[in-house]
């Protein structure tokens, strides 16, 4: 596996050599180290420990200050783990970038474009083991807010594999951006077809959710809290099987609370509704009432470089004692910039 690493650098890097002279060429270093142990009564195959290492390398070639295109590779460890790396992703894609408009295509981080997503839709393991978006992604920014459209390419179809692919929405709109008042959504599907080679009783389902909550944001408006943010809102599943139901819609109320101060933050989830089977989310959802608490404590933080541990309280019926343990460090050396010079049209 190290030998492919290195041989599938090395390709990349004289594939960049023969581009950069069309503009600059840099590099790029992050990775996150995490230990989670979990307790769970109300899921016993979730209570597990999640560990390891997660490292990602990648070149940038820039053509100019808008046109980027970015290759690489995202590596997993798991501590004591062999063969030594669990999965290598490839990092490739199409990058633009100006001051209002986002646009990925390939295969790229979802760090930072889709880690917004409450995790009742995407859970958190989704960092350790797909970190990436394989598909496309844009995302434009406006005076009240953004919004962001993508879709991320899960499995494709042969006569074994099943065709699965996730597109969604999200975005946030202030009406006055002087004001702390803030409404967001979020919202996906999950389409998932059959092999070329049908099974028995094999049916086509979609599964999706979307959320919308209205909130303030006090963060850094002299309340003392260097955070102090709440919310409440809907959240709705969407959940069939095509030609044995119709659409399945259960809904509840969803709330948030996030406050911190210096090393020390709190963030409280609450759900109280119908119970939803949301395939990317977190199962808790699956109950009809549940609270989180995260206690949060930040030992080190530095300009590249944060540690943080993360004391978790599950709280769900007939389950009142659940808890979560985890510590993450989070190193991200940003672009470094290697040699760039004046450039002519790549494509002239």
């Amino acid at each position: 596996m190290i030998k492919k690493i290195t041989c599938l650098f090395s390709l990349l890097l004289l594939l960049s050599t023969g581009l950069f002279a069309q503009g600059s060429l840099d590099i790029h270093f992050n990775g996150l180290g995490f230990m989670d142990n979990r307790e769970y009564s109300a899921f016993v195959p979730r209570s597990r420990t999640y560990s390891g290492t997660r490292i990602a390398l990648d070149l940038g070639v820039n053509l100019d200050s808008l046109n980027h295109f970015i290759f690489g590779a995202n590596g997993i460890h798991e501590f004591g783990a062999h063969p030594y790396f669990l999965k290598v992703d490839p990092i490739a894609y199409y990058h633009f970038e100006s001051k209002k408009w986002t646009f990925n295509i390939g295969e790229f981080p979802r760090e930072g474009l889709l880690t917004q997503y409450p995790r009742a839709m995407l859970n958190d393991t989704l960092r350790y083991y797909r970190p990436n978006v394989e598909g496309m992604l844009t995302s434009v920014r406006y005076k009240h807010g953004f919004e962001t459209i993508w879709i991320d390419w899960v499995s494709r179809q042969t006569q074994t594999d099943r065709e699965q692919f996730l597109f969604g929405a999200l975005g946030t709109y202030q009406p006055d951006p002087a004001k702390a008042f803030f409404i967001s959504h979020y919202f996906y599907l999950m389409h998932d077809a059959g092999a070329e080679i049908l099974l028995p009783n094999d049916h086509i389902a979609d599964n999706g959710v979307v959320q919308v909550r209205f909130g303030v944001d006090y963060s850094h408006r002299h309340t003392g809290f260097d955070s102090l943010k709440f919310d409440v809102g809907a959240m709705v599943s969407l959940e069939r099987v095509r030609g044995v139901d119709g659409w399945q819609t259960p809904a509840g109320v969803v709330a948030s609370a996030y406050l911190s101060y210096h090393r020390i933050a709190l963030y409280d989830e609450f759900y109280a509704g119908k119970g939803s089977h949301i395939n990317y989310g977190d199962s808790f959802y699956e109950k009809t009432v549940y609270n989180r608490l995260d206690v949060i404590y930040s030992p080190f933080v530095f300009k590249r470089l944060k540690g943080q541990f993360i004391f978790s309280f599950h709280q769900s019926p007939g389950f009142y004692g659940d808890s979560q343990q985890a510590f993450r460090v989070i190193y991200d050396l940003g672009r470094k910039k290697l040699v760039g010079f004046k450039s002519d049209n790549l494509f002239n």
